[in-house]
Formats: C-alpha cells, sequence, structure tokens
C-alpha cells in the first residue's frame, strides 16, 4: 500500500476501519495522533474553523477534548473518556459551544 492510499473496511454495523501507510516512525506517528500540538494543526474542520481546546490525557480515566470554533464564536465540541476495556468511548454526541 503506497503512503497515498486510504483503505476504508466496514467492520461491524456501526463500525468502520480506516488504514493509511505513513512514510514515518511509529513515534512520529503515535506522536502525531496524541499529542495536542499536532492534533490541532491536522484535526480541524471545513476552512474558518479552529481547534482552540485540544486536551489528551491517555490514561486510565483520563479524557480527550476538542472544541472547534469558527469566526462568529460558535463552535461544537465532544469529550471521550479513556477507560480499561475500550481505548476510548465517547460520553455524549458532539454538541453546539454556547
Amino acid at each position: 500500500m503506497s503512503d497515498e492510499t486510504l483503505k476504508v473496511t466496514a467492520f461491524r454495523e456501526q463500525e468502520m476501519v480506516m488504514t493509511r501507510v505513513f512514510k514515518a516512525s511509529r513515534n512520529l506517528t503515535f506522536e502525531a495522533l496524541t499529542g495536542p500540538k499536532l492534533v490541532k494543526r491536522w484535526l480541524l474542520g471545513p476552512p474558518g474553523w479552529s481547534l482552540p481546546v485540544c486536551k489528551i490525557d491517555l490514561k486510565v480515566g483520563g479524557a480527550l477534548r476538542f472544541e472547534w470554533r469558527n469566526g462568529r464564536r460558535k463552535g461544537t465540541w465532544n469529550e471521550r473518556r479513556v477507560s480499561r476495556d475500550r481505548r476510548s468511548h465517547a460520553n455524549r454526541p458532539y454538541r453546539a459551544l454556547r
């Protein structure tokens, strides 16, 4: 698989697996997916949106929180908790910021 290929496979009724090969070390790839400074560079959204809040604590009992905003100060957010049996699960669906 080349680094330009994204493979999407249905896994279960409401789940999918996305696979992509990157020309990067495992450590750099892990940091890009779990380090707030790097996540804020790629987890954006439509043009004009930003990710001003990006908190990632991967220990059991920790949480991930993302808040997106557009130029009009409107936005959406999501928070996930880290548990032993699963990497993360959504506490609630994406919600509008007030």
